[in-house]
């Protein structure tokens, strides 16, 4: 795989892990892998069905499909009988995907000024979750950031990303943060904290290890996975959430107050109006309906 054509590294190592298993499947069946034949496809589209989710499927199919692009070979992708398999499958799972739920934003609040700054763990944890929220970030990004890339002003803070899962060019993008007026729930002010804690550069969100007495922690400089971020979330809001949700929370929530999808995409760098509306969480009927809005 060609760094730059199929996306982040997330996303290349995930092709690299479909193929891997599309060849070792074919090995099993003692049929050719490569280049990918239509009937072949077909067989192992209808077993992967069988416990594999419509999403793995279809990046799947997006892997095996640029393989051949990257060898200029044809992709029978769009044959008939894969075309068949892959309805009959999508009709019967559901092209849906499951969404990371987004946050109560009174709950959210609420954790967010609970949380002790005093205690470097949480402070820690507590950044996450505000620059997550307020940066949009993806858990990607977020693992990514250095310390270099911050700029602070009498007007905010400027984050600069220099790739990410759109981005995969290097081109600077750059993410706005703004003062808040109550000072627990500032991001800018808990970055500062943080700060106090860190060296000059390399990476903005470390691990920490145990200390030699009971209770002590001390700061690494390993940077944050995106599991662990996924878990710190987890750890403060449930299981059912994710570090996506913080994600959508932003998008939802900045909708709902009114912000235009030019605004909203601004801060996530999504790329397209249909994103926001996937990202727009509102499923609660009875809060979120213009029924309430007919006023009569």
């Amino acid at each position: 795989m060609q760094s730059g054509l199929e996306g982040s590294a997330n996303t290349q190592r995930g092709y690299q892990a479909d193929i891997r298993d599309y060849a070792g499947w074919c090995q099993a069946q003692l049929v050719p892998a490569f280049p990918v034949e239509a009937d072949v496809l077909s067989a192992y589209l209808a077993e992967l069905a069988d416990t594999a989710r419509w999403s793995t499927i279809q990046r799947r199919m997006s892997a095996l499909r640029k393989w051949h692009e990257l060898k200029d070979l044809p992709f029978p992708g769009k044959e008939k009988q894969v075309l068949a398999v892959l309805e009959g499958i999508r009709r019967e799972k559901g092209s849906r995907q499951k969404q990371a739920p987004a946050l109560d934003l009174d709950e959210y609040r609420s954790l967010i000024q609970d949380l002790d700054i005093q205690n470097p763990t949480e402070l820690r944890d507590k950044l996450v979750l505000l620059l997550g929220f307020t940066g949009a970030f993806r858990r990607s990004e977020l693992v990514a950031l250095n310390i270099e890339d911050l700029n602070f002003s009498r007007q905010g803070l400027i984050i600069t990303m220099q790739r990410s899962k759109t981005n995969q060019y290097g081109e600077i993008e750059q993410k706005a943060f703004f003062y808040h007026p109550e000072p627990l729930l500032c991001p800018i002010r808990t970055l500062e904290e943080w700060l106090s804690l860190r060296p000059a550069n390399g990476p903005l969100f470390v691990r920490f290890r145990k200390g030699k007495t009971h209770g002590e922690v001390r700061l690494t400089e390993e940077r944050l996975s995106c599991k662990t971020v996924d878990n710190l979330v987890k750890h403060y809001f449930g299981v059912e959430f994710s570090a996506h949700s913080l994600r959508a929370t932003f998008v939802t929530v900045a909708k709902l107050n009114g912000a235009d999808d030019l605004e909203v995409m601004q801060q996530t760098k999504h790329r397209t109006s249909a994103m926001i509306q996937r990202y727009t969480r509102t499923d609660d009927i009875r809060k979120y309906n213009a029924a309430k809005k007919l006023g009569l």
